[in-house]
């Protein structure tokens, strides 16, 4: 049984994109395993508050995040 775990950083995304990323998680290892497993496949978002995750020494907050998925510059 499969068990797919995506980390993101805390409220950077609304409970209506966490419920579309589980359903197109699901889909893309349905598609890999079959359909026969898409009862048994898992898929669990696991939310890390802001600060507490970090690229190249720099804390990530909700704010930045989204600025990047925007196409900004994070500050």
């Amino acid at each position: 049984m499969p068990l797919v775990t995506v980390d993101v950083i805390k409220n950077v995304f609304t409970p209506e994109q966490k419920a579309d990323m589980v359903a197109r998680v699901t889909d893309a290892m349905v598609a890999v395993e079959g359909e026969n497993m898409r009862p048994y496949t898992w898929v669990r978002i696991c939310e890390v508050e802001e600060g507490d995750w970090a690229i190249g020494g720099q804390p990530l907050t909700a704010p930045a995040v989204q600025a990047i998925a925007r196409g900004e510059t994070a500050a």
